[in-house]
């Protein structure tokens, strides 16, 4: 949905919904600036065009493979030195590794550690063979240091050299000590005051922090390494857009311009034009709507579905799922938004969007209505850290400890597996068209993140899903509570829209987004 501001009249949903996009005119105004400079319409996007159905049916018919999430790669690297004994002197320094054996004998209790890790990962992670260094020289003989995303230095001695050497590198760093969890390490004394805050009273190195050390607790590694891969799969990836970027209400040039340098997203923009000529052309073929009509009687045949629209609209979204899905397959990404959802598309598709987009989310992809590009990024860092599809949302105001989130656009499989029962209505402002009302698991804890319209400090709230009600709103509606005080959460909310996903993922968020320059509060 896009949205224009009424001056002092009364406000509707609609195609220019000030619920659903704000000040229209003035992401207009913006983007018109930005086509006469680029050509594109935003800052770091790339129009493509020519596109026909005959050139997408290239793309095999055979079952479709959803790309995944790439693994995140792992080098760790262990620092030790071996000292000799000299007379009426010290000559050793704190830790329990001085010698080569105790230096071989804690590789292979690293290399189990991370082996039980790797088998406790629901992200992708590789994990390459632990290599020892005892000075700067011998860094050079990391052959496969290169490869790596995340360097994790087991800090059991050695010269803060290295860590200089190694941060250098411009990889993400995790260090981990050792307190009880085995031989002690020298660095549990003094990482924070003679590295981290290099002999002063403040954080001293660019780019590690105090979240970065890891004292013996082999689950408080493994949240920064989940973060770190929804991380590595959201930085520099790849999003389609249908009918341009927005930003609701915000500066479409100044949104686009921190998007990518915050986040660095490859966007592909595929017109309206563009759409309605694939749309034309996929109708006519009839394995198109054979295969639509089979997919939604396979839908529709499931018992958790109740179909209260025209079945005709269903297939419909069946059919624009299959051109979206095409898409995304040729330009080799996983993710795609929807400009003027409800304005510019109910004529192309005879239907509405929002359907195709639960579909989408449910096979895999990470599919947003309304092109809003101050939160669709962090709906992709989410799903990508938690592996589950991200339900966008527009929140109400908090009450009691209790705020409603609705959407007509919310996936069935928001654990991932598991389709939750919905009601198959029409778009509630239109009424029209196919929108499900998903019946979101009672009791569930689900993690909420409010990004700011500046990408400046976005706060996170944990909730728990209390009811599905049935509101003359967005149609998928959620009541979710909450623990704090309901003033701090209207005091602190910023932005407009919200992302919810099933689960606590609120360590992993702040985490990740202090990666990229951008604070995180979680309210409790």
């Amino acid at each position: 949905m896009n949205t224009t501001e009424n001056n002092n009249s009364a406000t509707f949903h609609g195609s220019d919904c000030p619920c659903c996009g704000g000040n229209h005119v003035r992401n207009e105004i913006s983007r018109r600036k930005f086509v006469s400079v680029t050509g594109t319409g935003a800052i770091g996007t790339i129009a493509l065009s020519g596109l026909s159905w005959a050139a997408l049916i290239d793309v095999q018919d055979a079952e479709r493979k959803v790309p995944q999430r790439k693994p995140l790669v792992v080098k760790p690297i262990l620092t030790y030195e071996v000292p000799t004994r000299r007379a009426q002197t010290s000559w050793r320094s704190w830790g329990g590794i001085q010698t080569e054996k105790d230096a071989a004998e804690e590789i292979a209790r690293i290399a189990e550690e991370l082996k039980s890790l790797n088998s406790q990962a629901d992200f992708p992670v590789i994990f390459l063979p632990v290599t020892s260094v005892r000075n700067e020289e011998s860094l050079s003989n990391i052959k496969d240091m290169e490869s790596a995303d995340l360097l994790i230095i087991y800090a059991a001695g050695g010269g803060q050299g290295m860590f200089d050497i190694l941060n250098k590198t411009g990889k993400n760093i995790i260090f981990f000590c050792r307190h009880l969890s085995g031989p002690v390490y020298l660095w549990y004394e003094i990482i924070s005051p003679r590295y981290l805050r290099q002999h002063t009273d403040k954080l001293a190195v660019k780019g590690i922090d105090e979240n970065d050390v890891v004292i013996d607790n082999q689950d408080e590694l493994l949240w920064r390494l989940r973060a770190l891969c929804g991380l590595k799969n959201t930085i520099n990836s790849r999003i389609l857009t249908i009918g341009g970027a927005g930003a609701w209400s915000q500066p479409l040039d100044v949104v686009m311009k921190t998007v990518n340098e915050k986040y660095k997203l490859d966007i592909r923009d595929v017109s309206y034009e563009e759409l309605g000529t694939l749309i034309t052309e996929a109708r006519k073929d009839n394995s198109v709507l054979s295969r639509a009509k089979r997919n939604a009687d396979d839908y529709l045949r499931d018992s958790g579905i109740k179909l209260e629209t025209d079945r005709k609209y269903v297939e419909n979204c069946f059919v624009l799922e299959d051109i979206l899905a095409r898409l995304m397959e040729k330009y080799e990404c996983r993710a795609i938004t929807i400009n003027n959802c409800m304005g510019t598309i109910m004529p192309l598709s005879e239907t509405t969007a929002c359907l195709t987009l639960s579909l989408l989310n449910d096979a895999g992809y990470l599919a947003f209505c309304e092109s809003d590009f101050v939160v669709v990024p962090m709906g992709m860092l989410l799903a990508n850290i938690s592996g589950k599809p991200a339900f966008l949302n527009d929140p109400t105001y908090p009450h009691d400890k209790v705020i409603t989130l609705a959407h007509c656009t919310a996936p069935r499989k928001m654990d991932g597996k598991k389709a939750e029962p919905a009601r198959i209505l029409t778009h509630f402002e239109s009424d029209y068209g196919a929108a499900p009302k998903v019946e979101m698991l009672v009791g569930q804890t689900v993690t909420n993140v409010m990004p700011d319209f500046i990408f400046d400090r976005n706060i996170g709230l944990i909730g728990k899903i209390i009811s599905n009600p049935m509101l003359d709103i967005c149609r998928s509606q959620i009541d979710i509570s909450y623990e704090c005080d309901s003033k701090a959460v209207a005091e602190k909310m910023p932005g407009f829209h919200w992302i919810t996903v099933y689960g606590d993922y609120i360590k992993e968020t702040g985490y990740a987004l202090k990666k990229i320059g951008i604070e995180f509060e979680n309210l409790v």
